[in-house]
């Protein structure tokens, strides 16, 4: 075999050689990839601590221990959890409603769930971000990629027309080129799918922890009323 082929139809040589269209292409596709990595470490983190924190705010919530303290001690947290930020804001608004004269048991009730209900909205969004960025480079990165494919094999067979005896080496380069951009596409919406489909799982189970605790919690908050 002619070295001078191999080397042109190495993966760098079809890259470096390839029309701008599809090297911007391939270029998109790379940061959707890059970006889409740094968001899926980003997340996996992001998650692990939320559920630590649960768990050890839950372990504490479920020792016996003092509801007022519990208040104060997650008041003065540096990097309160979900959990922690929820109970705060619900035993807040309690506490604040309970000293109102002429409030009855419906009225705090409501509104110390209204509070925690606020939180917990802020918390999920917050836990939620970046899971669009995810679903969007899963789901469009193939059709990047196979607009590459297009622009690439187009390429390819109009650089016959200037071809007397059309030759499969005459296109092999062109649409390598283009497969490459299908590859990269694929490359980067597979991680961006499975990462997202198993980050939005995770936000599932912690979304129902978090509202089986508020209703756990107001029900506490309800029998010290009575």
């Amino acid at each position: 075999m002619n070295p001078s082929v191999t080397q042109d139809l190495s993966i760098i040589s079809l890259i470096w050689n390839a029309s701008v269209v599809v090297q911007i292409v391939m270029g998109a596709l790379l940061l959707a990839s890059l970006f889409s990595w740094y968001y899926i470490f980003l997340k996996r983190f992001q998650l692990k601590r939320a559920e630590n924190q649960a768990d050890e705010f839950e372990k504490q919530f479920w020792s016996g221990a003092e509801l007022s303290a519990l208040y104060h001690r997650a008041n003065a947290a540096r990097h309160p959890g979900t959990l922690e930020r929820i109970f705060e804001a619900g035993f807040r608004e309690f506490t604040k409603l309970t000293k109102q004269p002429g409030m009855d048991v419906a009225a705090v009730m409501d509104g110390t769930r209204r509070a925690m209900r606020a939180t917990y909205q802020r918390e999920m969004d917050t836990l939620e971000s970046h899971l669009s960025f995810l679903a969007s480079v899963g789901s469009v990165s193939p059709y990047v990629g196979l607009l590459g494919t297009v622009w690439g094999i187009m390429n390819a067979f109009r650089g016959l027309a200037n071809v007397a005896q059309a030759t499969l080496g005459h296109v092999a380069p062109g649409i390598a080129e283009a497969l490459i951009a299908t590859a990269m596409g694929l490359l980067a919406a597979i991680p961006a799918v499975v990462a997202y489909n198993h980050f939005a799982g995770d936000v599932n189970r912690l979304s129902i922890r978090f509202d089986s605790f508020m209703e756990e919690l107001s029900n506490i908050l309800q029998r010290q009323i009575h």
